[in-house]
């Protein structure tokens, strides 16, 4: 092990802070502008793998998504904006769905591509960095939940329609790591295997290395899904993946047994920044974390630090400081590590 190349590599989960200016002046250049510093702020902390912040995915009308879900289903075809009031109102009595105001859309025919251009995007911001880059969208059980089913025969058959279109999509995106996010799944444990299959549909078109991100929601600083990670790793131990990315620092510090039960042949990615508090981690935090981490599972399992969740709630300078302090905890981990083994 050399000092450019770390046992446990940095990363981030996806969103970042937009820049107001961005947000009050939109146009090509102010986003291609706005993700290179974005990028560049990451670079210079010296994370790993980088990734462009979803600037382009921003919904000032959904705050409370930060366009996760949006920006995938309003450009598929059979999906219809226009809501009825019975519609909205059988909708906010949902189940789990408090933290919307509205559904992004009614699926009334046939779930296809439309306009999305998911490539596109990643190649954006790919031509802006040399770094390993990351590219992030939201799984197919997610926005399957939170849409309205005028159409399939229930959420597991409207999930696997919108895999085969994201997976189509992720044939042709280039990134070094293709992460699938979701979001709702930790609080519906008892739906891992449709929502296992339909991901897996997914994970199997990338060519990038593939990569799961599962947190309880992150959606102004709250948590939205209630469980525990003990209740999914038959899930985990079905994904066609390389490593998960996983919310822990904001989760009770005993649970951190259940992925003693993960195949060994899965990374585990390990959330050591809590982004739901503005204190920001010291490098000393973080690194008692991983060695935390590696006293209960091994001290070769942990694959990936990062924080628990995106960004994007927080204040720039508030991130900006916490992916510093990843950084420098992992360096700080690693190096009293290599000093112990010596």
């Amino acid at each position: 092990m050399t000092a450019t190349t770390p046992r446990i590599k940095t990363t981030v989960v996806g969103s970042y802070p937009v820049p107001d200016w961005l947000v009050n002046n939109p146009s090509e250049q102010a986003l291609a502008d706005a993700t290179r510093v974005v990028l560049h702020t990451q670079e210079l902390a010296g994370i790993d793998v980088v990734c462009d912040g979803e600037l382009y995915r921003f919904d000032p009308n959904h705050p409370e998504t930060n366009g996760m879900i949006e920006y995938f289903v309003r450009p598929m075809d059979g999906v219809a904006t226009d809501i009825t009031f019975d519609e909205l109102t059988k909708y906010r009595s949902q189940k789990g769905m408090q933290f919307r105001t509205r559904p992004p859309g009614v699926v009334d025919g046939p779930v296809t591509a439309g306009y999305l251009d998911l490539p596109g995007a990643c190649r954006a911001a790919r031509e802006l960095t040399h770094a390993p880059f990351k590219f992030t969208l939201t799984g197919p059980h997610m926005l399957a939940k939170t849409l309205v089913n005028h159409h399939y025969k229930d959420a597991a058959e409207l999930a696997f329609a919108i895999a085969d279109v994201l997976a189509e999509q992720v044939r042709h995106v280039d990134a070094d790591v293709v992460q699938l996010d979701e979001a709702n799944l930790p609080g519906y444990p008892d739906e891992w295997e449709w929502a296992a299959e339909a991901i897996n549909r997914v994970l199997d078109a990338a060519n990038g290395t593939p990569a799961v991100h599962l947190c309880f929601g992150n959606y102004g600083g709250q948590s939205v899904q209630q469980g525990t990670w003990s209740r999914l790793i038959d899930y985990l131990n079905a994904l066609h993946v390389d490593h998960i990315v996983m919310e822990v620092a904001h989760r009770p510090p005993e649970e951190l047994v259940a992925f003693k039960d993960l195949r060994p042949e899965i990374g585990l990615g390990l959330g050591v920044v809590d982004v739901k508090v503005t204190e920001v981690e010291t490098a000393d935090h973080v690194a008692r974390a991983i060695e935390r981490a590696a006293q209960v599972l091994g001290e070769n399992r942990v694959r990936y630090v990062h924080p628990d969740c995106g960004f994007w709630m927080l204040k720039r300078s508030i991130a900006d400081a916490k992916i510093r302090a990843l950084v420098q905890g992992r360096n700080l981990y690693e190096g009293a590590s290599a000093k112990t083994a010596a």
